[in-house]
């Protein structure tokens, strides 16, 4: 199979599904986007299987495929987003092995972890996103890539932070609670309604992903013009997520909280214009 093909397909999978990255994805140039898709590519058929309606058995089944695929990416010559990654991975420094970090993540998700402290969710966090952020880093350009590293993990658990208290809801429907439960008898909160107790408990969980934005966001300084404009406008776009879940903390019980393309459109236009020529 043509590379060229399969960097098409990763990408018409990103534009499609990836409702928030795609707009800082396309802020990089064309091989280290399409580099950048291939990763996302493999990391939202990871995630479908653990988000589907398939059995447990079933799952944990196909987790374990796509770990001997990847094993063996080097001979895939009839899946373009394995295709896609295998030349990606000679053209860029992607640390393969966080991959098999992602899907680690997404077999908490299966067998069904549940998280008594933000220490023990942590380890999660950065599994299914700060593993993203490592490997999305291996595209970027950057000057100090081993400190840049501890920042786009830190990144990384600030986008699962935010995505947990946009996903309340849905998670709540398959079985899942993320939020520690310490900080659900701290506020009291059964997430069964909004009241003053989902509101303080969601501030709360807010403040949280703010400071690992702050840490994570040291990041911008040590990367490149167009890397640092695609990090930039995908953690805008979270940045302004989280602060609309934050006035509005009820919407979490209501649907996915999410932010009307004009909006994302204008943080990627911001964020290109903000890093300079």
């Amino acid at each position: 199979m043509n590379a060229d093909w399969a960097y098409a397909y990763c990408q018409n999978v990103a534009r499609r599904e990836a409702a928030n990255f795609y707009y800082g994805i396309r802020l990089l140039p064309k091989e280290r986007r399409n580099a950048l898709c291939a990763i996302y590519a493999l990391a939202r058929r990871v995630d479908d299987i653990g988000d589907g309606s398939a059995p447990r058995e079933e799952k944990l089944r196909r987790l374990d495929e796509e770990r001997g695929k990847l094993a063996s990416v080097d001979t895939a010559y009839d899946d373009p987003v394995l295709v896609a990654l295998a030349d990606a991975v000679v053209r860029y420094p992607i640390p393969f092995d966080a991959f098999a970090e992602l899907i680690d993540g997404v077999q908490m998700d299966i067998v069904g972890t549940r998280y008594e402290t933000f220490a023990d969710l942590l380890p999660y966090c950065r599994r299914v996103a700060g593993a993203i952020g490592r490997l999305s880093l291996g595209v970027f350009e950057t000057r100090d890539r081993e400190t840049a590293s501890v920042y786009a993990d830190d990144l990384g658990v600030a986008f699962q932070l935010t995505n947990i208290l946009r996903d309340i809801r849905e998670d709540l429907e398959q079985g899942r609670v993320y939020l520690p439960a310490e900080d659900l008898e701290r506020f009291g909160c059964d997430l069964s309604a909004a009241d003053d107790s989902l509101n303080e408990l969601v501030r709360f969980e807010a403040d949280r992903a703010r400071a690992w934005f702050e840490s994570g966001l040291k990041l911008l300084p040590l990367l490149d013009r167009q890397s640092a404009a695609c990090v930039s406008a995908m953690a805008g776009i979270y940045r302004r997520l989280l602060a609309r879940i934050e006035r509005r903390p009820d919407l979490v019980l209501r649907g996915r909280v999410s932010l009307p393309t004009w909006e994302k459109g204008w943080v990627a236009v911001r964020s290109l214009a903000a890093v300079g020529p």
